[in-house]
C-alpha cells in the first residue's frame, strides 16, 4: 500500500520528544504535529523552531516530514493566517474550546469572536482543524461533541462555506452525519482507538486509565457508525489518529488521570486489524494513504509499505524520556505487522 500518513498526532517535547519521533518515524511519510505543548505554539517562528526539533530527531534511515500546526487563541489576528498561509510548513490552525483537553487552557472562549480569523483561513486556504467539543461543565461529557455541532460547528460551516475544516478525532454518530452531509471542504479524522474501544471498555468492571482519552469513548452505537464510516471508501474521512503520550505515573494517577492514549508504536497495524475486522482491507490504502492528503492539497507519497497479517506482542511497558509510558495493546498481540524491510521505492 502507499506510505500512510497521520493527519492529527501529538509528539510533545523536550526529553520526550526522542521516543515520539522515533515511532512516528517508522513508517509515516507525514503527519500533522499538535501545536498544544506546555507553551503553545501560537506563531509561525515558534512552529518552525518545534519543526527543526522535530527533524533533528528523525532516525537517519527514516524519511519522514512533520507538518506544523498553529495554536488558535482569542489574540490570533488574520496577519498570523497570512504568514501561516505563506510558509511550507503550516499546514493548519487548531481550535481548541479553551479547557477541554490536554493544554487547552489558552484555547478559545468564542468561537464567534474569531470570525475575522476564520475570513482570513477561507481566502487563503488554511485548514481549520477543531476539537469539536464545548468545555461546558453543566454539559453531559458524553454529549459534549454533539452540542458543540449545533451550537458551534452549523453556524461555522454556514457562514464560511469555503473554508476547510476537520473535525477532528470524531467519536459520534451525529458527527458522522454531520460530515457526510457536508460538502468536500469538510473532512473528519477517526482515530483508531475510537474505532477498536468503546465506553465498556473504559468503565465496565473496573475504570481502566489507559482508555481514558478526550474526547472520552462513547457507547458501542456510536462506535459501530465510526467503524461503517472510516470503513465505507468516503474520501471525507482518513486517518488521525490522535496518539498522545503520557508517563505511567499521570494515567495512573488517583487525583486525575491524563487524557490521552499512545497508539504510534502501531498506526497502521491497529488501523488494519479493525479494516480487516469490517471486510474491508481494500480500503485502508484510501483511508490511511489518499484521503488526507487530497484533503490538505499536498501529494500523495509515492514509496509504499507492505502490511503482513503476522502477529506481535506489544511490550508491556515502552520509554518516555526517563518515564514509563504504558501503550495502547500493552503486552497483548495485535495481528498485523508492517514489513521490517521498511519503505519501498517501488511501484
Amino acid at each position: 500500500m502507499t506510505r500512510p500518513d497521520d493527519w492529527h498526532v501529538h509528539l510533545r517535547d523536550g526529553a520526550y520528544l526522542k521516543d515520539t519521533v522515533a515511532d512516528i518515524s517508522r513508517y509515516l511519510g507525514r503527519a500533522i504535529v499538535m501545536p498544544n505543548l506546555e507553551s503553545p505554539i501560537e506563531s509561525v517562528v515558534q512552529a518552525g523552531a518545534y519543526r527543526d526539533r522535530i527533524t533533528s530527531l528523525v532516525p537517519s534511515n527514516a524519511s519522514f516530514s512533520p507538518l506544523m500546526s498553529i495554536y488558535l487563541t482569542d489574540a490570533t489576528t488574520p496577519t498570523t493566517v497570512v504568514e501561516a498561509s505563506e510558509s511550507d510548513f503550516v499546514h493548519a490552525i487548531k481550535l481548541y474550546p479553551a479547557g477541554v483537553t490536554t493544554n487547552s487552557s489558552s484555547g478559545v472562549s468564542t468561537v464567534e469572536h474569531l470570525y475575522p480569523v476564520f475570513e482570513a483561513m477561507e481566502e487563503s486556504g488554511m485548514v481549520l482543524a477543531i476539537h469539536g467539543e464545548v468545555s461546558d461543565s453543566s454539559v453531559d461529557i458524553f454529549d459534549r461533541e454533539k452540542v458543540f455541532i449545533d451550537r458551534h460547528l452549523r453556524q461555522l460551516a454556514g457562514r464560511f462555506r469555503s473554508l476547510k475544516i476537520v473535525f477532528e478525532h470524531i467519536t459520534t454518530q451525529e458527527a458522522v452525519d454531520f460530515v457526510t452531509d457536508s460538502p468536500a471542504n469538510i473532512g473528519a479524522t477517526i482515530t483508531a482507538h475510537h474505532l477498536i474501544y468503546n465506553r465498556n471498555h473504559l468503565l465496565s468492571g473496573r475504570i481502566r486509565p489507559i482508555y481514558y482519552c478526550l474526547p472520552v469513548l462513547k457507547r458501542d452505537t456510536h462506535q459501530r457508525a465510526l467503524v461503517a464510516a472510516a470503513t465505507s471508501g468516503n474520501a471525507s474521512f482518513f486517518l488521525g489518529s490522535d496518539s498522545a503520550p503520557h508517563p505511567r505515573t499521570a494515567k495512573e494517577d488517583a487525583c486525575g488521570c491524563a487524557a490521552g492514549a499512545y497508539t504510534a508504536h502501531a498506526t497502521i497495524e491497529l488501523y488494519a486489524e479493525v479494516f480487516d475486522g469490517a471486510d474491508a482491507l481494500d480500503r485502508l490504502e484510501g483511508f490511511a494513504s489518499h484521503y488526507g492528503a487530497d484533503f490538505y492539497g499536498l501529494p500523495r507519497n509515492s514509496d509504499r509499505i507492505t502490511l503482513r497479517d503476522d502477529a506481535w506482542r506489544v511490550p508491556s511497558v515502552n520509554t518516555l524520556g526517563a518515564d514509563q509510558m504504558i501503550p495502547v495493546r500493552a503486552g497483548e498481540e495485535i495481528g498485523w505487522s508492517v514489513d521490517p524491510q521498511g519503505v519501498s521505492h517501488e511501484r
